[in-house]
Parts: C-alpha cells; sequence; structure tokens
C-alpha cells in the first residue's frame, strides 16, 4: 500500500517514460502563462485599476465589508494588500517573468507558483472580466502542474525525479473533461441545433472573435458544417475515453485531438484556450514514441541523461540537507496526496452532478471553488443564433456622433478579422457577452459610458484610439448593431467582409453636466435578450 501511495504521489519515485512529454508541455504552459499576463499588462488597468470600468478595491472592500475575515479565503488574491495600478500591472509583470523562466526551466515548480499566485490575484478580484472557463482551465492545469514538475533549479529532462502517476493522470483527466463534459452540456443543454446537426451553420460568424479563415469556412457547404457538427460531439463523447485506453490508443487520440484544435485555433479566437488543451494532448505521449521525433543532438543527450541515471545518483548524502529533506519528504507527500485527491474527489463529483444530482459531500467542493482548481466545463452548450455589437458613440451636441473605435472587435465593416489569439482582449469579449445580454444584467456598459464622460485615460486605452483627445465629450451613447458575414458575391463587387443592421440603442444615453453630474438623456427602447 505505502509502494503505492508514493508511486501515485510522491514524484521521487514518478514515472521515468514520460519525461518528454512533460518537459514539451510544461513548455508550453509557460507560453500560455506568458500570453496571459502580457494581454492582461496592456488592460488590467482600464479593468479592474482604481480608475478601471471594475476597480478591484471597491469589491474588495465590499467583499471585506460583508464577510469580513472570511472574505479573504473568498477573494484569494494579492490584491488585498494593494490594489493600485503599480501593483496591477507589477503582478502582470512578476508573472510575464515567472512564465519566461519556466520556459527556459529554470525552477520549474517555483516559477509555476508564481504564476499560479499572480493569475489567481487577478481573477478572484476581476468579477465579471475572470468569469470564462478558460481562466478555471488554465489555473486547474497550473496548479496540478506544480506536482508534475521535476524538482530543482535547473533540473534539464528531469530524470531523477519522474512525473507522479497522480499528477499526469489529473492532467489528462481535465484534458478529458474537457472534451466529455462539454459533449454532455450540448446533449443536456436541449439545443435542437446540436440534435439537427446545424450548430456550426453560423458558427463561424457569431462567435465571439471570428477570423478572416473563419469567414471563408462559414461559406462551405452545409453537410461540412454537419459533418463537423457530428464530428464534435462524437469526438467529445466517445473518442475522448481513449486517453485512458493502453497507450498505442493514446497515441492514436493524439494524433485525433492535435489537428482538431489546430482547426478550432485557426477559425476562431478562443484566446489559450485551444493553446491549453493542444498541450495537454501531449501528455497522451509517451518517450519511446516521442524521442523519435527529436533532433538527433537532442536525442543522443536525452538517451545519455537517462542512462547515467543510476541508483548512486538517487542516494541522498548525509548531511544537514538529507537530514532535512529526510524530515520535509513525507510532508510534501502528505500535501499531495491531500490536493491531489481532493481535485480528482471534487472534478469527479461536479462531473457526476451533470447527469444526476447524487447526494454527495459538497463541502470540499465549497472549498475549492474560490481557487478555480477544480472545475466543471461545458463549452458551447447553447449556440448563438446571431451576431450583435455594442458600440460607443460620443458627441459634443447631441447631433454628431464619432465613433470609439474597438482594438480586436468586428465594427468597421470592410475591416478583415483578424487572428489575435492566444491574446485575449478581455473588454472586447465581454462587450460580445453583453450584446447577447440586457444592458441591466451588464454593469460595465454603463460604467464604460461614465468613464468615457469623465475622460479616464486607462478605459481609454482599452479602445484602438481617442476620438475626442481633447477632452471628454458631452455626451456618450451606446448603439447596437447585427452583423452578418458577407456573401463571396457581395465581397468580390463591394469589398466588404461584413454587413450590419442598426438595431437602437443598447443602453441609455448620458450626458454630464456644468457641474461634474452625469444624466440620462434617453432610454433604450426595451428589448429581449439575445441569444
Amino acid at each position: 500500500m505505502a509502494s503505492v501511495l508514493r508511486w501515485l504521489f510522491d514524484s521521487e519515485r514518478g514515472d521515468s517514460g514520460r519525461l518528454i512529454p512533460r518537459w514539451i508541455f510544461l513548455r508550453a504552459l509557460g507560453l500560455i502563462y506568458y500570453s496571459a499576463f502580457f494581454s492582461l499588462v496592456f488592460q488590467i488597468r482600464g479593468l479592474i485599476g482604481p480608475q478601471g470600468i471594475l476597480p478591484a478595491n471597491e469589491y474588495l472592500k465590499m467583499l471585506a465589508e460583508q464577510f469580513g475575515l472570511v472574505s479573504y479565503w473568498y477573494a484569494p488574491t494579492l490584491l488585498w494588500f494593494s490594489s493600485s495600478a503599480h501593483m496591477l500591472t507589477g503582478i502582470c509583470w512578476v508573472g510575464m517573468i515567472a512564465s519566461v523562466l519556466l520556459v527556459l526551466n529554470l525552477w520549474p515548480r517555483g516559477m509555476l507558483a508564481i504564476c499560479f499566485a499572480c493569475f489567481l490575484s487577478f481573477v478572484s478580484a476581476a468579477q465579471e472580466f475572470s468569469g470564462y472557463q478558460s481562466d478555471g482551465m488554465l489555473l486547474e492545469a497550473g496548479f496540478i502542474a506544480m506536482f508534475f514538475a521535476p524538482r530543482g533549479f535547473r533540473p534539464g529532462w528531469g530524470e531523477t525525479s519522474g512525473p507522479s502517476g497522480a499528477s499526469w493522470f489529473l492532467l489528462v483527466w481535465e484534458c478529458f473533461r474537457i472534451y466529455f463534459e462539454s459533449g454532455v452540456a450540448k446533449i443536456l443543454g436541449g439545443d435542437p441545433q446540436w440534435r439537427n446537426f446545424t450548430a456550426l451553420d453560423e458558427y463561424y460568424q457569431n462567435g465571439p472573435l471570428p477570423t478572416w479563415i473563419g469567414w471563408y469556412m462559414q461559406h462551405w457547404p452545409h453537410w461540412f458544417h454537419a459533418a463537423t457538427a457530428f464530428g464534435t460531439l462524437a469526438l467529445e463523447l466517445a473518442l475522448a475515453w481513449m486517453m485512458f485506453l493502453p497507450q498505442r490508443f493514446r497515441i492514436i487520440c493524439f494524433f485525433i485531438v492535435t489537428p482538431w484544435q489546430m482547426g478550432i485555433i485557426l477559425s476562431a479566437n478562443y484566446t489559450f484556450l485551444n493553446y491549453l488543451v493542444l498541450a495537454l494532448g501531449f501528455l497522451l505521449l509517451d518517450d519511446r514514441f516521442a524521442e523519435r521525433f527529436l533532433p538527433e543532438k537532442w536525442k543522443d543527450h536525452f538517451l545519455a541523461v537517462k542512462e547515467a541515471k543510476t541508483p548512486a545518483l538517487e542516494q541522498p548524502e548525509r548531511n544537514w540537507r538529507s537530514t532535512l529533506l529526510a524530515v520535509v519528504r513525507p510532508l510534501k507527500l502528505v500535501v499531495a496526496a491531500v490536493m491531489l485527491t481532493l481535485i480528482f474527489y471534487v472534478t469527479l463529483a461536479e462531473m457526476v452532478w451533470m447527469v444526476k444530482p447524487l447526494g454527495l459531500p459538497t463541502t470540499p467542493v465549497a472549498a475549492l471553488e474560490p481557487f478555480r482548481i477544480a472545475n466543471r466545463y461545458g463549452l458551447f452548450a447553447m449556440m448563438t443564433r446571431g451576431r450583435y455589437e455594442i458600440e460607443f458613440q460620443g458627441s459634443d451636441d447631441g447631433q454628431t456622433w464619432v465613433v470609439y473605435p474597438f482594438r480586436f472587435k468586428p465594427q468597421d465593416p470592410s475591416k478583415s478579422p483578424g487572428i489575435y489569439a492566444p491574446y485575449q482582449p478581455r473588454f472586447d469579449w465581454n462587450l460580445w457577452f453583453a450584446s447577447l445580454s440586457s444592458w441591466r444584467q451588464e454593469p460595465i456598459v454603463v460604467r464604460t459610458e461614465q468613464s468615457l464622460l469623465r475622460g479616464d485615460t486607462d478605459v481609454l486605452l482599452l479602445f484602438a484610439g481617442n476620438p475626442f483627445p481633447h477632452g471628454p465629450p458631452h455626451e456618450i451613447r451606446v448603439v447596437f448593431w447585427q452583423y452578418w458575414f458577407t456573401t463571396p458575391a457581395e465581397k468580390r463587387s463591394q469589398g466588404m467582409w461584413w454587413r450590419r443592421q442598426q438595431l437602437g440603442l443598447y443602453a441609455p444615453t448620458l450626458a454630464r453636466e456644468a457641474d461634474g453630474r452625469i444624466v440620462v438623456l434617453e432610454w433604450p427602447s426595451a428589448s429581449e435578450p439575445r441569444e
């Protein structure tokens, strides 16, 4: 029993046959972390800074007043010490530096801990700007990776501390759940588009941030979209189970899911989500398969390192370090066993509850929930049936309205959709979600209007430019549009990627009085939420 526990949770006795996949995965994870922090460093002040749309200091103050000391558990973030603009920018830079060092394979466990703490600090305080499943995916993978990574400051291939069985399984388990739970959500969600295999007929047009490749794929015949919808369900509900079959089946699964994710990356901008799933897929491989693809120089070095590993190297020297290690190692084993077992229980319970509400204990679920390290997934359970866009406009006289240009969202019908992922423009993303709902349920829209009337610099930087460089406008309104991809004939004749129709006001039109007060000039007409 003790040997089984050590194999499951002790990296010192981990599997030495998955060193190359682990090396690849940790390098990829470092790059994904870097992309997350890199995108935040340009946005975080406008999103949750003191002069941002949803200031973190106001949110944390509200939590403290409502929950007292328990609020530190509900919102585990370093921003409790300070939520100033410098602190917000600082956690992004620290996260970027740590992620680069992780890519360079310097003290991977320590760098993973720093990346996790910095990213969790943002997610816990970002409110509506961190409600994405991709954030939970990264935090879950990043946390488990701390137990998966090799020990040491410069571990090389990590041949002296292979990945523990439990940490490897939980990362593959996460990859499996992303697929399988998404398939279950599609079936249980009741969207007839999945039953009729029409879910992808307008998928490339209606997603958060389409790509120019998606424009061309949108115009492929219906049979292709129907086959892709069927293939999606087949992959998520059936083929994903191959991840738990013998190694040859896992390799086949890798060659199915890898091009699938690459296709999604090219046809839609889902930030770092698909890059993370792509990286998790490499854990389906083993050294025997992967080493044949290494450059000859790397392969020789890898084989020499593995052969040089002898029992003599594993014998600790008799000094103070070995004495301390003898005390710490059992404690590390206990921590790893408790945390990884908790994550497996919570994720298993969440998956079971998707199908049937069994009376399983909920305390572990509630305990881990604030840390987003054990999540339930369900991508695209309901497909959007139209593309709606919100546009901010300013005016000094109430007659001539000037548009605030977005950096990434579709706006100019003549501009081709770009490929931005893994960069994540959270402001643009949230406005897409807001367009599917009512302004009363989306406080960021009215708050953005107020910020533009005040001329808040941090919020203005979320846009591609400031059409009022000499001072904020007197009035701000939010116009509502519906967009469609143009047909190939329209694109050839007009050079347009989009056609659009104005639907009216989305939110109240606001004005700034001479004394600085903000008043409502016009209310939008009542409308039903979009799907």
